[in-house]
């Protein structure tokens, strides 16, 4: 098929920042290209140039074998381009319907006709297999549904070209799964399809081409029989990868962390029981909604339990008191690091040290020089990326975000670190460098309780698996016992020898 997209030398620059040099690109209909590069090596700034954000500084692009300017996100959708963005564009205030024709309602006597409107959505969301009805308000919706109802929306546009950015870093794995199977059947209907993301074996699964970027050039490409995992990350980070996670390790007998009968507000008749011993790295497994989050949120007390009880070396710990289990060294790096693990408008400094301010007080009065010392010790030992340590936390990458959050609490020696979904929505560069300070702090002796949706992830990194469902931990899995398989199994909370009979 002739390619219904390319991009010829395109180039972009902001003042003397070189983000994109010479970059070609092209896609045919009918063809899924998964798009792979590290934060930072262009692939957001050629997509926004895609999507007429910006213009090019120099290159050309094509449509539909003739030459375009895309001046604004209008001129995009009318050529047949859409969006599925990382993060979510629905008004959570109006139905599904509404959404989807959001702008471009039908309208009748002046007013929007919303029968017709309910009318026109049904035959979109059938064929996305989302049986809702159109009137349901989004705000009800999962996550899984949500991303649905965007694609939904790029259907309605008779899109040519979908670029789907991250669609399944919010994802149960039932969920995501579900998608790729949607997008191998618009891709069967000769829609085009750029694949963006950081999970490669979706990648791996899903793509007919990968191509590569890295420090905003080409990096390579790699046709459907040429595509692997090792070779999509040497591709990226331009060198060779034996082992993405690091080895760790064995385990202390000695336990440091218990919980008995542990239930959350959401999930009350829920029965969590389980520990971790000291520099174990306990997997959390689960699909989206069975309570690990709501689980960590009330060991460290921000959220109420209505039953359980925990212990950190023996020694009880009083539910729902965040400053007791600060106080006995349980910590807790949440699942959104922007709403709950940062204060966007301070500088990296004043977040790295926003819990230890203790350590730099002087006469009750804060000691700059030496908090400003520590922190580019911090900067350098945690790998954040960033000139220095005055610069808004806003204005770090994801994967740099993330490290600041983990530095605020794993510089206070933590008996127990409570991980939750660390390195989501973060390339793979950055992932190694957050896997190895994870093993580095195991190897203290520290307990550490790692809540991840990534099944690669909690097979790399883990000692064992808890699986929970429905606010119940279904089963724990020792490392000989570590399958894809197995995990499903209990996260349906379906016994391991019933599956195997």
């Amino acid at each position: 098929m002739p390619p219904i997209l390319q991009l010829s030398q395109i180039s972009k620059s902001f003042g003397f920042v070189q983000a994109l040099s010479k970059v070609d690109f092209e896609i045919a209909a009918g063809e899924i290209v998964g798009l792979i590069g590290e934060n930072g090596a262009g692939k957001s700034t050629l997509m926004k140039i895609l999507g007429g954000v910006h213009p090019p500084s120099t290159g050309q692009i094509r449509f539909d074998k003739a030459p375009v300017t895309i001046q604004g996100a209008k001129a995009a959708e009318q050529l047949g381009i859409s969006f599925v963005h990382q993060e979510l564009n629905l008004l959570d205030n109006i139905d599904i319907a509404g959404n989807i024709f959001l702008a471009r309602e039908p309208r009748r006597f002046g007013c929007i006709d919303q029968r017709a409107l309910h009318k026109m959505a049904l035959p979109i969301l059938e064929a996305l297999g989302l049986h809702l009805d159109p009137r349901t308000s989004v705000s009800r919706l999962t996550n899984g549904q949500q991303q649905l109802v965007e694609i939904a929306k790029a259907l309605s546009m008779d899109a040519k070209l979908l670029i789907l950015d991250e669609p399944t870093s919010s994802l149960s794995i039932q969920e995501a799964d579900t998608l790729l199977k949607l997008v191998k059947k618009m891709k069967g209907q000769g829609m085009a399809i750029i694949f963006i993301s950081h999970r490669l074996s979706e990648v791996e699964k899903i793509a007919d081409r990968v191509v590569g970027l890295r420090d905003g050039e080409n990096a390579g490409e790699l046709n459907a029989e040429e595509i692997s995992r090792d070779r999509m990350i040497s591709m990226m980070i331009g060198r060779d990868l034996s082992e993405v996670y690091p080895e760790s390790n064995p385990v202390n007998t000695e336990t440091v962390f218990s919980v008995e009968n542990f239930s959350t507000r959401r999930w009350p008749k829920g029965n969590a029981s389980f520990s971790v011993r000291a520099g174990e790295i306990l997997g959390m497994a689960g699909l989206v909604g069975a309570g690990r989050s709501e689980l960590a949120q009330a060991l460290f007390g921000v959220d109420s339990s209505p039953s359980g009880t925990m212990s950190v070396n023996g020694q009880p710990l009083t539910r729902g008191k965040v400053k007791n289990t600060i106080a006995n060294g349980v910590f807790l790096a949440p699942e959104d690091r922007k709403a709950s693990g940062l204060i966007l408008e301070m500088t990296i400094r004043e977040n790295m040290t926003l819990n230890s301010l203790s350590q730099f007080s002087r006469r009750s009065r804060i000691d700059f020089k030496s908090e400003r010392i520590q922190t580019d010790k911090w900067l350098r030992e945690f790998g954040v990326k960033a000139p220095n340590a005055e610069l808004p936390v806003s204005s770090l990458s994801g994967g740099n975000q993330q490290k600041v959050v983990l530095s605020k609490w794993m510089t206070l020696a933590p008996k127990v670190m409570i991980f939750d979904e660390p390195t989501r929505g973060i390339d793979m560069g950055a992932r190694q460098e957050i896997y190895q300070a994870i093993v580095r702090l195991a190897e203290t002796g520290c307990a550490i309780l790692m809540i991840s949706s990534d099944m690669e992830e909690l097979l790399g990194m883990s000692h064992r698996i808890a699986v929970m469902h429905e606010g119940t931990l279904s089963g724990i899995l020792n490392r000989n016992e570590f399958s894809e398989k197995a995990i499903m199994t209990l996260a349906v909370q379906q016994s391991l020898a019933t599956s195997a009979s």
